[in-house]
């Protein structure tokens, strides 16, 4: 049994690589399953197994880093400030760079961005509750601006971080993210 999980493992890993390996070639539309197939050295039935078809894939696979995003933010101290949080960020996308430069790369990658910039929103979110005595409605479409613009923001940044090849470490990055977020969050002010 053991040997099994470890073949379909192996399979998915390679069908994984393969599709990003390809959209950095080419646009997704125009990738066809014999293309994940040759790349990744496995049949057409073989994908068929664990996807129904390439958007199928495509689905799973970001939803597969989205969840890792979401798990490492939750793991990290409550009490975590907006550089620490960066920086995990910053590590993850290095840490996956192929992945993060082919779907913000890839012109087919709208769906992908609207599922990044839905993480950070939620993120961003975590951090903004309304305090006691604040007027609910008035800080929290103020707040729901700025979640939505630094949002965007963030997933720009990220966009230009990788395009431009990654020219500041990701520690740098968080700096300067935390510091934007601190200055534009923070409801103290």
């Amino acid at each position: 049994m053991l040997k099994v999980d470890r073949r379909v493992r192996k399979s998915q890993a390679a069908i994984k690589m393969a599709v990003i390996e390809l959209m950095i070639e080419k646009d997704f539309d125009q990738i066809t399953i014999q293309d994940i197939s040759d790349r990744a050295d496995v049949s057409r039935r073989t994908i068929y197994l664990h996807y129904t078809d390439k958007f199928d894939l495509l689905d799973k696979l970001i939803e597969e880093h989205i969840t890792n995003l979401r798990e490492i933010c939750e793991s990290t101290e409550d009490d975590a400030g907006y550089n620490d949080m960066g920086l995990v960020w910053f590590e993850y996308f290095e840490n996956h760079s192929l992945f993060f430069s082919a779907l913000l790369a890839s012109k087919g990658s709208s769906f992908f961005r609207n599922q990044f910039l839905a993480f950070f929103i939620g993120e961003l979110e975590k951090g903004n509750s309304v305090s006691e005595g604040e007027s609910i409605a008035a800080i929290t479409e103020g707040i729901d601006v700025e979640v939505q613009f630094l949002g965007a923001a963030i997933v720009g940044v990220v966009e230009w971080w990788f395009k431009k090849e990654k020219p500041l470490p990701p520690s740098v990055m968080a700096e300067r993210i935390g510091a934007l977020l601190e200055r534009n969050l923070d409801t103290d002010n």
